[in-house]
């Protein structure tokens, strides 16, 4: 009789979440949903009028994973658990995410230059009817940057798509002067909370 390995699907197109997860052995295939123009409204990412960082990456975490597990359903895929995860910036309590520009992403970090803010990531796992969160915080420490660091970082075109315009695990890495919580959570996803998580769902990890 032959066993198939368990295996989740990840509702994900960041590569530092696939790496991640095989850091850790888990077995996974990508989810991708539409992006563009076309981009699927239920996990649109603009924050509600007045919605805090918590209660934000939360709602997009979630909001990933039940579409994902309705696109199991949709494109007749096999019911496994559905991860995803959201990562944003709380920034004196206002919800900072990805860039728009170059021109942003140096307003960005000249912003975090010489202080503290707070990384916030929330995974969710979504499986047939069930639903499982968790939120992931840590705080990060930026010594005081010149203009000519951010400018050459920015042209090294590494802040495009990230949160907060930086990647820990990257370049930005000799910006980061302390940091509390997790660093897998600042990449973009916590490890110990996602291994956690798939255990109350059956993953063996």
């Amino acid at each position: 009789m032959v066993t198939l390995e368990p295996r989740i699907y990840l509702a994900s197109q960041s590569p530092r979440r696939r790496e991640l997860l095989t850091q850790i052995g888990v077995r996974f295939d990508l989810l991708l949903f539409r992006s563009g123009g076309r981009a699927d409204a239920e996990t649109c990412e603009d924050p509600l009028p007045g919605e805090a960082p918590d209660p934000y990456a939360l709602r997009v975490a979630a909001a990933k994973a039940r579409h994902g597990a309705r696109l199991l359903q949709l494109r007749r895929l096999p019911a496994r658990p559905v991860l995803a995860a959201d990562t944003t910036l709380d920034v004196d309590g206002e919800i900072v995410g990805k860039p728009e520009s170059d021109a942003h992403a140096a307003a960005i970090l000249a912003r975090l230059a010489g202080r503290e803010h707070r990384v916030l990531t929330a995974i969710a796992i979504a499986h047939e009817a069930r639903l499982e969160q968790r939120l992931c915080i840590s705080t990060v420490r930026f010594r005081a940057l010149t203009a000519d660091e951010i400018q050459r970082y920015v042209a090294s075109g590494e802040p495009r798509d990230k949160a907060g315009a930086y990647g820990i695990q990257g370049r930005a890495a000799m910006f980061v002067a302390e940091i509390c919580g997790s660093h897998s959570g600042i990449v973009g996803l916590p490890l110990c909370e996602t291994a956690l998580l798939l255990r109350e769902f059956g993953y063996p990890v």
